[in-house]
């Protein structure tokens, strides 16, 4: 299977880092999810935020995912985890949903495991990227 290229802007990249990668405050569950995120960002292509596909998921973006299992839609935000509001469909980055999505084009599909067994997501659409909103500070 062909490994998919996945793009981080700079800035998401230095704030995953510094938040993150560098944190000890990340809680035990967290750990596993870490060192994905952590393979993520060694493998993905960083790219300036002025530069960045509108059809990526940066964090902050949210973006319609489609269940190819039960047809259902379902919008999240992508997250930092002090932010992640699962009433709000904020997700955090952590999550595995999140690490998934990060770097994710439009019409890519995501496989991961769950407790009963594999899902998969479509990435139907970007109602929102801050970097193609102009939010470069975000």
């Amino acid at each position: 299977m062909k490994e998919r290229t996945i793009y981080i802007t700079e800035l998401d990249r230095k704030r995953l880092v510094e938040r993150l990668l560098s944190s000890e405050s990340v809680p035990e569950i967290d750990q596993d999810n870490l060192a994905e995120l952590e393979q993520e960002l060694l493998r993905a292509e960083i790219v300036p935020p002025r530069e960045i596909p509108g059809d990526v998921v940066t964090m902050n973006s949210t973006v319609r995912l489609k269940d190819l299992d039960t047809g259902k839609e379902v919008t999240y935000t992508l997250v930092f985890p002090a932010d992640a509001n699962a009433a709000e469909n904020r997700i955090s980055v952590l999550a595995p949903i999140g690490t998934a999505l990060i770097g994710y084009r439009v019409g890519n599909v995501i496989t991961w495991k769950v407790p009963a067994g594999r899902r998969r997501l479509k990435v139907e659409e970007i109602l929102y990227q801050p970097e193609k909103a102009g939010d470069f500070d975000r």
